[in-house]
């Protein structure tokens, strides 16, 4: 299912200028450019990359908890279409998967995730070291191909690691034994298995840190929209999900280098 994710992300730049030239007056048609269809009201998940689309173009939105739940309200009517990440669209809909009979449409912003720690925190720093020494022994790669996001991986420079003076974070995770990793349900970057135990690109790469560190890491699911508030109050280490390098999340956040290649782009009912 997942390996269809490469191949979203080769073909969208040409979806969208396809489908910007079609289709632009069919009444029985959703499947038409935003530009359009300015009456749609869309799903976003609140705090998000798609919401801050939505604001930034001035779509009629429907705030949700999560991606998956904007999937929904599509599914279910209640939102005419969604605005969600292209990998999450490569996982979630189309043949074989849970929602076969959506598409995704316009590709609206190309973007780059990134890890988010506390501001401050020489965890970032950490991070970067272990992204860089598994992009260079091929593990991140060998990771990305398990989830199909291979395509989207971006190459890591060589880093080494800077502790800090004082107040070291990855001091505090070391001495308490677990990295707790912030997440939401978000294939195929965090997603639990039939066993319930949680897997994905992201997650792999998270316990891949802590082993690193030599702590446990423990999933956290939380409310997107209160992540910086989670990591300061020290609920959590780490937001690593997905997790779009905006204008806010850097500068409320100590975040990582980019590893990872995104869009947003509109899901309708095919």
């Amino acid at each position: 299912m997942k390996k269809r994710i490469a191949l979203m992300m080769a073909a969208v730049m040409a979806a969208g200028a396809l489908l910007a030239g079609c289709g632009g007056n069919d009444s029985n048609s959703n499947n038409t450019s935003a530009a359009k269809e300015a009456d749609l009201t869309y799903a976003v998940e609140a705090g998000s990359a798609g919401e801050a689309i939505a604001k930034e173009k001035g779509f009629k939105y429907n705030s949700v908890a999560s991606q998956a739940d904007a999937l929904m309200e599509v599914s279910a009517g209640t939102s005419d279409a969604a605005i969600i990440d292209l990998l999450m669209a490569g996982a979630m809909i189309g043949e074989g998967t849970s929602y076969p009979n959506m598409v995704h449409t316009d590709e609206l912003t190309t973007e780059e995730y990134g890890v988010g720690c506390r501001k401050g925190s020489d965890l970032a720093s950490y991070i970067n070291a272990v992204l860089a020494d598994s992009y260079a022994d091929g593990s991140m790669m060998e990771i990305a191909e398990k989830y199909g996001v291979q395509d989207a991986i971006l190459e890591q420079e060589p880093y080494e690691y800077e502790p800090a003076a004082s107040d070291s974070d990855v001091a505090y995770i070391q001495d308490k034994g677990t990295l707790v990793v912030g997440i939401t349900n978000f294939e195929p970057m965090d997603y639990q298995n039939e066993k319930g135990e949680w897997i994905g690109f992201d997650a792999d790469m998270a316990k891949l840190v802590a082993e690193k560190l030599g702590v446990e890491a423990q999933f956290v699911e939380i409310d997107w929209d209160t992540k910086i508030m989670e990591l300061d109050s020290k609920s959590i280490d780490v937001v690593w999900n997905g997790m779009t390098l905006t204008d806010e999340v850097t500068s409320s956040m100590e975040c990582t280098n980019p590893y990872c290649n995104n869009a947003q782009v509109i899901v309708v009912q095919e």
